[in-house]
This record gives C-alpha cells, sequence and structure tokens, in this order.
C-alpha cells in the first residue's frame, strides 16, 4: 500500500491553502471605511485667505512622516480593505521628493489591491509633474480653483498667478487625466463668477464641484462674511440652467446635477447647510500620522508614535482598528458670528 498517494484527481493540481484576508474596517455605525485621504505636508505655495492666515507657522519638518513611513502606513491601510488612496495636503506637490511616494503606491495599483490614487493640488506644480503622475496610474485629479479672474486669484491666494494653474491644468489634461475643478463659493467674491466658471469647466470636458466655507482653523477674516450657502446658489443658477439630480454616490460628501445646457456634471458639498455623513467611508491622515476619524471632530489616533514604537504591521494595523471604532456618526460643522472656529486645526493641517 502506498501511503502517500495524492488525493488530487489526476489532471488537477492540488491549490495552495488560501491566507484568509484581514476583516475590513468597520465603524460603529457599520460603515466600510474604503478611502484614506493622506495630507503629505501642511506647506503650501499658495496662502488662500478662507483656509490660511496669511502668516502661517507651519510644522517643523522633524514632526513630519517620512516618506517611507507614509507608505508603510498607506499598506497597512490597504491590507484592510482601503481601496482608494487621495494625496492632499497643504499643497502636496510642494513636499520634497513627493514622486519617491506616488512611484511607491503605483505597485498598489499594479497588483490591484488598490482600485485608484489621486491627488488634490491647486495646480501650480501640474505642468512640472503631470506627465509622471499620469504614467504613475494616477487617473484623475482635483484641482482647487475660485476664479477665472487674475484679479481676484491673486486677492484670494495673496500670491498665485492664475496663468500658471491654468497651464497646470492644461498639462493635466494632455496627460490623459481627468479633472475636476472644486470651487469654494465666496459671497461678494466669486458668487456672481459661478455661472462662467460652469460653462468654462464644462467647456473643456471637466467636472466642477462647488463647496461652502468650512470652519477650520483660525484666520483673519470672519468666515460669516465669505460665506454663501449653497442652496442660494443653487437657487440662482436654477433660474438660468436646468438642473437634473443625479444618483452618483461615492460616500462622499458631494450631491451632483447634470446641467442640461452644458451637458456637463455639477457638484455641490454643503457642510454647513446639510449633514452628508451618512455614507461616509473616509478617514484622514496627517502629515504627522495622526488619524482623524471625522473632519469636524477633533478625535484622532496617534499612528505615528505607534508606527516608530514597532516595526511589526499587525501591531499597526491594531492600532488602526482600535481607531476606527471611534469613528462618530457626523460632525458638528457650524458658522456663528464669530472668529473662533469650530475646529481649531488649519484644513491645510488635515489634508484638503
Amino acid at each position: 500500500m502506498l501511503d502517500d498517494i495524492s488525493s488530487t484527481p489526476q489532471g488537477f493540481t492540488a491549490e495552495a491553502p488560501r491566507v484568509p484576508s484581514p476583516a475590513p474596517l468597520i465603524d460603529p455605525f457599520q460603515r466600510a471605511i474604503s478611502y484614506l485621504r493622506i495630507s503629505v505636508t501642511d506647506r503650501c505655495d499658495l496662502r488662500c485667505a478662507y483656509c490660511m492666515s496669511e502668516h502661517m507657522e507651519f510644522l517643523p519638518k522633524r514632526d513630519l512622516l517620512t516618506l517611507e513611513e507614509l507608505d508603510r502606513l498607506c499598506g497597512v491601510f490597504i491590507a484592510r480593505g482601503v481601496r482608494k488612496l487621495r494625496i492632499t495636503g497643504g499643497e502636496p506637490l510642494v513636499r520634497r521628493d513627493i514622486m519617491h511616494l506616488f512611484r511607491r503606491l503605483s505597485r498598489h495599483l499594479e497588483s490591484g489591491a488598490l482600485e485608484e490614487l489621486t491627488l488634490t493640488t491647486n495646480g501650480t506644480q501640474l505642468t512640472r509633474y503631470a506627465d509622471e503622475l499620469a504614467s504613475l496610474g494616477v487617473r484623475r485629479i482635483n484641482v482647487s480653483l475660485d476664479t477665472l479672474d487674475p484679479q481676484k486669484f491673486r486677492a484670494i491666494t495673496r500670491r498665485g498667478d492664475l496663468p500658471v494653474v491654468l497651464d497646470g491644468i492644461a498639462a493635466a489634461r494632455a496627460a490623459g487625466m481627468k479633472v475636476k475643478i472644486n470651487a469654494v463659493a465666496l459671497r461678494d467674491v466669486n458668487a456672481d463668477e459661478i455661472p462662467d466658471m460652469i460653462a468654462w469647466a464644462h467647456g473643456l470636458g471637466m467636472d466642477l464641484t462647488l463647496i461652502e466655507v468650512m470652519p477650520l482653523g483660525e484666520i483673519e477674516a470672519d468666515r460669516t462674511d465669505q460665506f454663501l450657502p449653497l442652496s442660494v446658489a443653487r437657487q440662482r443658477l436654477e433660474s438660468r440652467y436646468t438642473l437634473t439630480p443625479l444618483p452618483d454616490r461615492t460616500g462622499g460628501p458631494a450631491r451632483y446635477v447634470r446641467v442640461e445646457e452644458t451637458g456637463g456634471k455639477l457638484g455641490f458639498i454643503t457642510p454647513l447647510t446639510h449633514n452628508f455623513c451618512e455614507s461616509c467611508n473616509r478617514v484622514r491622515l496627517t502629515c504627522t500620522g495622526q488619524l482623524y476619524l471625522c473632519l469636524g471632530q477633533e478625535d484622532s489616533a496617534d499612528l505615528r508614535a505607534v508606527l516608530r514604537a514597532s516595526p511589526d504591521d499587525a501591531v499597526l494595523a491594531a492600532a488602526v482598528v482600535e481607531a476606527i471604532t471611534r469613528k462618530p456618526k457626523g460632525h458638528d460643522f457650524v458658522i456663528e458670528r464669530q472668529r473662533k472656529a469650530a475646529v481649531p486645526r488649519h484644513m491645510s493641517v488635515t489634508g484638503g
């Protein structure tokens, strides 16, 4: 009798035992966390008046995670079911050697573990980086742009040149990336320009999303002077355009319509006038390794300490899982007639 005869039928190959995948990240409200936004720097080459103080004090470079540490953290999240990464800042493309991180992360696209690697940028560095980003699998990007008027652009950003950004957008489109424009609606600044921005963006095949001012971080101005409810902006647009609601849902804050006269898509992000939290599938990692579970809450987990205390990814993954158990149901954004921000950290720290 032969004891070593295989039980596998002739003509078939025995499969290797399957290693079970780690359980996905599920928060207390049964929302699967599949989207991670990573701020790689709090620095920016612009100083947008609704986002930053004019004389910002940035974090010491020693406090920032290295690119290798950011790569390791992203790998842990991807192993637990995160399928989309968005690189943000500050302005992410001003970080030294940032393309090294994109090159490292692109391996997850090649393996199929990651569905999308994308970027939010102010556009100032796109002429330099667009071709390489596209070659590494970045298929679409968001560009923050609030006006098409050069003087207004300089006033809003306190130092920017509009043609540089427009050239960057052109470079991204030429490289084959799909571009979406994000515009913050500012009362008495660009409110009357929204129809022109719609026509421009849709004319170039780009979606446009309008965003309400968010009360993040102390700035010189009173944000109530900047705040334009998008319910008001939408009513004005409906007197000119036919807006057809779309069922598009990404787990994110935007609600979309199709502008019938242009054929393009228009999004509305209304953190102050509409609670968009019920389907939230995302968390935010700062450049210092703080994991924020909600943009509008202060609770966070210090992953930098865990990461630097142990080389074991299982320990890091356990810290991530524990943090997700504290993800709140929703934010507490409110805007009031006062300078105090709802959340003290600036948007550039958390990631746009």
